[in-house]
């Protein structure tokens, strides 16, 4: 997809500087692009990488300069790197037409170009809206209604009743509205407690490669707009996300948790059964966030069990220590014990 350098400082909200007919076929690393390529610079630290890059065109931050180049300045460099590169990269087809081998139910109804690949499986009343692609050995459940421009890669498996939203990925493998974990004991045994509720998903969520989201138990499971869900994340159920958080690997979430809008979670989080991570908050990499706690609005978090990250590090400076303190206690009490009045006595006696 070609676009001229002024199309896409048009596009994406950046000043120019230089040649607004220059054309641009792609993105690529500094190093690795060509005459046609678009790169970004945010810091005047890799202006050096930028100048000696083949590159004709770079999106570079402000007060950033960049000798013989297109400049196309902007104040957030990599977000609007992001936003050209939409424009400028077209993703690869997950499916195209309605392959021989699916098998898509009588009632299932299918809006206008909808692309299903091999093997796939379109259950009774699902819907599947316009210019929707369903990737290779993928299962949508009955009555699923998923949205229109979506992007549903091989292997995915939607259980009955699941909603998606519109421009929606999800990556190869993810399981959506699967049982949550939920038993009642008595009787000397494990009850399977009713997992009767939905999984929600808003418009443009992106969920990664083997995440599981779980059904609702009595209430619904719902991650709502622009909720971003990297590769093997687990969410239970009656769990609720708030709009443009993010989550990045190995987090599993409890169920009947809260996340809030804008909240950052790391990788391989922690969050146990009903908690709440209010708007903003941030929870770093491995926090463990134990029953029932509250994260406020804007705190970050760090550590197992989760506390506020400037007492995290306070707790950990002292932690490295303990090796050192050990040994300091070591020889008080040495010489406590050398100095002590029964020994003291002890020695007279010989």
């Amino acid at each position: 997809m070609t676009k001229t350098a002024g199309e896409l400082a048009a596009a994406i909200g950046a000043d120019l500087k230089g040649d607004k007919t220059l054309e641009l076929r792609g993105v690529a690393a500094p190093e690795r692009a060509g005459p046609h390529d678009l790169i970004y610079v945010e810091t005047a630290k890799h202006a050096g990488r930028a100048a000696a890059s083949a590159a004709a065109c770079v999106i570079a931050g402000e007060g950033v300069a960049v000798a013989g180049k297109t400049v196309l300045r902007h104040s957030h460099p990599k977000m609007a790197f992001a936003r050209a590169a939409a424009t400028l990269v077209e993703q690869a087809p997950i499916a195209a037409g309605i392959h021989a081998t699916a098998i898509v139910a009588p009632l299932a109804r299918m809006g206008r170009g909808v692309s299903i690949g091999p093997y796939a499986v379109i259950g009774e009343d699902a819907h599947i809206g316009d210019g929707t692609q369903i990737g290779a050995h993928c299962v949508i459940g009955a009555g699923c209604w998923i949205g229109g421009e979506c992007r549903i890669h091989p292997r995915v498996t939607f259980y009955a009743r699941a909603r998606v939203g519109h421009r929606v990925e999800i990556h190869a493998g993810a399981v959506i509205g699967a049982d949550g974990f939920g038993y009642a004991f008595g009787a000397g045994r494990y009850w399977k407690f009713p997992q009767v509720g939905i999984v929600e998903i808003g418009d443009d969520v992106e969920i990664g490669a083997n995440a599981t989201i779980d059904r609702g138990s009595l209430d619904d499971t719902r991650i709502t707009e622009g909720v971003k869900i990297d590769n093997l994340v687990h969410v239970g159920h009656n769990v609720q996300i708030g709009a443009h958080t993010v989550i990045a690997a190995q987090t599993g979430i409890s169920g009947s948790s809260s996340i809030g809008q804008h909240v950052i979670v790391g990788g391989q989080v922690g969050i146990a059964d009903h908690c709440t991570l209010e708007d903003g908050a941030i929870a770093g990499a491995q926090a463990g966030i134990p029953t029932g706690k509250t994260i406020r609005a804007g705190q970050t978090v760090w550590g197992t069990p989760a506390r506020e990250i400037g007492k995290f590090k306070q707790a950990y400076a002292w932690y490295a220590r303990l090796p050192e303190l050990a040994e300091r206690i070591q020889e008080l009490e040495a010489k406590k014990k050398k100095n002590s009045p029964q020994r003291a006595r002890k020695t007279r006696g010989k």
